[in-house]
Order: structure tokens, then sequence, then C-alpha cells
């Protein structure tokens, strides 16, 4: 993959790069606030963009204002925002588009874990860090309330950007069993209609959970 990193922390960010090149991949270009970084995505249109949401000049919702701005004039360029707390609100509005990630910076040192949201969102899929889907479902608990057990777990994982197969092989199943399981998650939330792909079917759960439930912030 081509990719891009915006990141101020010179250190995160020479890392990443060292850790990137020595898996196969290559770095185009680094940027170390959010004019740069959003400028050397337009130069290079990369494969995926992986950017700190808090980035300079203002250090607040930069990177993630690149994320929409990059949305918005290279749809084809995925983003992978990165961020140090939990912020399901702006992750929510991006991973409608599709192309979009988020992860928390801990989950970096998971690296196998990193490559693959990586490549699903480089590929137009979605990719969204656990503890971001848990406080979504919190969220949308009396909604749920249909779900058995089992569907609420392959709902979590649905929600972070896994295909069937996937799910069948973190929670041991066969992989007609989880069809089955997300069949009926979707028909009980009233999302079964035009048999949308997988990273449809997460934009569509957490769209739901979004505007019915307005979400945490």
């Amino acid at each position: 993959m081509r990719i891009v990193i915006g990141e101020d922390s010179a250190l995160f960010r020479e890392g990443l790069s060292a850790l990137l090149g020595e898996l196969g991949h290559e770095v185009v270009a680094t940027a170390a606030d959010a004019p740069g970084a959003l400028a050397a995505i337009l130069e290079h249109r990369p494969d995926v963009a992986v950017l700190d949401v808090r980035m300079p000049p203002n250090h607040a919702h930069d990177g993630a204002e690149v994320a929409a701005e990059v949305r918005r004039r290279t749809p084809e360029v995925g983003v992978l925002l990165l961020s140090q707390h939990v912020e399901t609100r702006l992750s929510v509005e991006l991973v409608a588009t599709g192309r979009f990630g988020y992860l928390l910076k801990d989950r970096v040192l998971d690296v196998d874990e990193f490559v693959d949201a990586l490549t699903r969102v480089a590929a137009g899929g979605s990719a969204l860090d656990p503890e971001v889907v848990a406080r979504l479902l919190a969220g949308g608990r009396d909604s749920l309330s249909a779900l058995t057990p089992r569907e609420l777990e392959v709902l979590a994982l649905m929600a972070e950007g896994l295909a069937n197969p996937g799910i069948a092989a973190r929670l041991v199943l066969a992989e007609r069993t989880v069809e089955s399981h997300v069949g009926s998650i979707l028909a009980k939330l009233g999302l079964s209609e035009g048999g949308p792909s997988e990273h449809r079917r997460v934009r569509a759960v957490l769209a739901y959970l979004e505007v019915r439930h307005g979400g945490p912030s």
C-alpha cells in the first residue's frame, strides 16, 4: 500500500513510518500538521492516509477536518484516524462514507490488527476500534433488546468492520451460522432491504444506532 502519515509527534510518526516500511508498504509522505497532511494527500493520492485526530495548528479536530476534506475531494483515498480518546459521534459521521477507520493509538501496538484495519480501509471497507463499538452499542442498548446475546456479539464484530469469515473465525463458528445471525440482526433492525455488502451493513448498523438514538457524544 501507498501511505501518507499525518502525526505531530515526531517519535510516533517516524516509528510508524519505519514499521510500515518494514512490512513492505510505501510511506510516500509524512506531515506534522493538518495543512501539510492535506497537501501531501492531494499530491500523492495514496491508498490510505493515517491521521492523528488532534494535530497542529489548533490541536482540536484538525485531523478529522482533513479526513472530511479528503473524503470530499479525493473519495478514492482511504482514511484511518488515530486518537487517544474515544469520540463516537466523530467516528459514526465519517464511517458512513466508507473507506474509513477509527482506532485508538494503543491499537497500533497490535501490528497484525493495525495492518488488517489499514487493508480493509484501503479496499473500501471500514474499521472501528472495539472500544468505539462497545460505546455505540451501550448507547443503543434499549433498541437492541430483540437481539440475542450471540447476535450482539456478531453485531459488535460487524461494526468493527469484519466480514462473515472474520466473524466466524473470531467466534469459532461456521460461516453459514454467522450468515444466519447477520440476516436475523438486519431483519430485527429493519436493515435487511437491498442486500447491502459487508461494509454497507456496518454503516447501516452504525447509522441506525446514531440516528435513532442520538448516539453518545
